[in-house]
């Protein structure tokens, strides 16, 4: 037998499902800016989403778990194995995972810049 839910879960339930939907009803543009994010930030070195906070605005760190996960399933970043505590008060220093970009994503970086230097000449 299931466990009914109090009025107070339910409500917290309802909650939740809104923000996931709203993340979710925000252009494809969005997600590719929070990718694009990852990638430039990726470029200097390991990363977490620790260097983020400063960078995107509320919702685009909404974007931030969908966009670390779609780079790792398509080959442009991987991780390192190591994990550092969040720098965000509220999560009590919760452990984020470390990532880096694979020699794909940095070729592919590379690829961009020659490209933007070129169109600069």
């Amino acid at each position: 037998m299931t466990r009914r839910l109090t009025v107070a879960e339910r409500h917290a339930s309802a909650t939740k499902d809104l923000l996931l939907e709203e993340i979710a009803d925000q252009s494809s543009w969005d997600q590719f800016l929070v990718e694009q994010a990852v990638l430039a930030v990726g470029r200097k070195g390991e990363f977490s989403a620790n260097d983020f906070r400063h960078l995107l605005p509320e919702m685009g760190r909404g974007f931030l778990g969908a966009a670390i996960s779609a780079l790792h399933g398509g080959g442009l970043i991987r991780h390192t194995g190591r994990y550092v505590p969040s720098d965000l008060a509220s999560t009590n220093g919760h452990r984020l995972s470390v990532w880096e970009l694979t020699d794909r994503a940095l070729a592919i970086a590379a690829d961009r810049a020659t490209a933007r230097r070129a169109a600069a000449a």
